[in-house]
């Protein structure tokens, strides 16, 4: 059944992790799990101390290059009846920091709490939620 945009909202802001959507200019896509907290129609997400491969992120590039984003949260249990996913699609931008995006994911994540993001934070504005479920979440 599909979600109502206020339910595919809370589903998603509840969710531990989010896979991230980018593209390259030229449509290649991008896709990453990061952690992120959400504030209305807002989702943001920092690069943090985790160890990266490289400090010149593709999903910064993939942004700076080409901003239209999705993000999908999903849950998946044996039970079918239980499944769920909704998606946030919208308008992402770099910041070099935010501190209060950084206060939002320090409250949602006590990893957060103890060593803040120091890295770049980036800001979507989501222009669409939506989302499936397969019996009424609740």
């Amino acid at each position: 059944m599909r979600l109502a945009t206020e339910r595919a909202r809370r589903l998603f802001a509840e969710s531990p992790v989010a896979r991230l959507a980018t593209a390259t200019a030229d449509g290649v896509p991008h896709l990453v799990p990061v952690t992120f907290a959400v504030d209305g129609d807002v989702v943001v997400f920092a690069v943090d101390h985790k160890p990266k491969t490289t400090t010149s992120l593709r999903r910064l590039r993939n942004i700076e290059a080409n901003p239209a984003v999705s993000l999908l949260a999903d849950h998946y249990e044996a039970d079918w009846t239980r499944l769920w996913w909704a998606r946030a699609d919208g308008h992402a931008s770099v910041r070099a920091t935010d501190a209060p995006a950084v206060r939002l994911l320090a409250a949602k994540y006590p990893a957060y709490a103890e060593r803040p993001p120091e890295g770049p934070v980036v800001r979507i504005d989501v222009s669409r939620w939506s989302g499936w479920s397969a019996a009424d979440p609740g």
